[in-house]
């Protein structure tokens, strides 16, 4: 019986001690002491923490404040080619920009604009006297030389004011003539009676006579030749507009608007214009330009002299070189553009004004023949 009881009290004690149940243990509280003395320690240590960061603030601030501060993400392409700058994104944002010492992008050494073919030279024709067109000689698209005749014009009037004009300046010579045959006789007699007044074979008052004679018969000589220059005046005037009728061209170039038909009646010149009733027009094509239009952002980069390249919109896949020659004096503030007058240099054949153009103008300088490479 006191074997089992022994047995069963040796089995509770091995099943207490497999037992999930977890066992306590006591916990004696600190000893006050201990607690006193920690805290203490520890104000301690904070005030000499205050202490030290009062006397070096002045050198921890700088570091401080650069340690806060976000660097900047370099991005560094593992496919970049030699020669490409390197760049640095922006503080903010995701797109790099490049470093202030990078040169200048490759697109910032190009303008670009558009514009289109000008001829500079181009001339309204027009009838200076008023007639009937009695002959047009050019058509549209003929080219002329100046000086050649494109335009007759016919006028009975002025060819009977010619004829008037010249008998008028045949009969103030005939005066003259004889202004200056009375003139010698005068002289003459004016000669002989102060010889005899020598002799006293005359009287003083005959030579005064001759003499007055002599000063009359000059006067109607210089009055005649006065007449006489005035008639011949008018026959250049009335030869200068039977001249006129015959219209000549006052350029070479080539005909591009024509008006003028034969049987047709025009006005004169004054008339003309204000009626806009033109003859025809000639236009210089050997000298075209084009004015093109660029951002006047651009203005600092542009000079004459520069060069660049133009593309016709009718010759697409023929650019040829161009050399700025002047830049307008004024902007325009509708469009926020400058206009620029642009030499062809071996331009297509075919070329004509009014042609549309787009240019790239380079502002970097194209080095001359003969400039030493720096």
């Amino acid at each position: 019986m006191n074997t089992n009881t022994e047995q069963n009290r040796k089995l509770a004690e091995t099943l207490r001690s497999l037992s999930l149940e977890p066992s306590f243990q006591t916990v004696e509280p600190p000893v006050r002491k201990t607690r006193r003395l920690v805290l203490s320690s520890a104000m301690l240590a904070l005030g000499v923490s205050a202490i030290a960061v009062a006397f070096f603030w002045p050198d921890i601030a700088p570091r401080l404040k650069t340690a806060l501060q976000p660097q900047p993400a370099v991005t560094t392409p593992t496919d970049s080619k030699p020669g490409v700058p390197s760049t640095q994104a922006a503080p903010g944002t995701g797109s790099p920009i490049p470093f202030a010492n990078s040169p200048r992008p490759a697109s910032a050494s190009q303008i670009t604009g558009s514009g289109f073919v000008v001829a500079p030279r181009i001339v309204t024709v027009f009838s200076k006297y008023e007639g009937e067109i009695a002959s047009v000689g050019v058509y549209v698209g003929d080219r002329v030389e100046a000086g050649q005749v494109i335009v007759g014009i016919d006028d009975v009037s002025t060819d009977f004011a010619l004829e008037q004009a010249k008998a008028d300046s045949d009969g103030a010579k005939l005066v003259l003539d004889g202004k200056i045959l009375a003139l010698k006789q005068a002289d003459s007699s004016l000669q002989r009676n102060a010889a005899l007044s020598a002799k006293s074979a005359v009287s003083i008052q005959t030579v005064e006579e001759a003499q007055t004679a002599r000063d009359t018969a000059l006067n109607a000589v210089d009055q005649a030749r006065q007449s006489y220059a005035k008639a011949q005046l008018g026959v250049k005037i009335a030869q200068e507009h039977v001249d006129a009728l015959t219209v000549r061209a006052p350029i070479s170039g080539t005909v591009t608007r024509l008006d003028a038909h034969v049987g047709g009646r025009v006005l004169a010149r004054v008339d003309s214009i204000k009626e806009n009733e033109s003859l025809l027009t000639i236009t210089d094509t050997k000298s075209l330009v084009i004015d093109a239009d660029v951002a006047e952002t651009n203005i600092g980069e542009l000079r004459p002299g520069l060069r660049g390249q133009a593309v016709l919109d009718g010759f697409p896949d023929k650019p040829f070189a161009i050399e700025i020659l002047q830049l307008w004096p004024v902007a325009s503030a509708e469009k926020g553009t400058i206009t620029l007058r642009l030499a062809l240099l071996d331009p297509p054949e075919g070329i004509m004004p009014n042609m549309a153009a787009r240019i790239r103008i380079s502002t970097i300088p194209a080095q001359q023949p003969g400039d030493t490479p720096q």
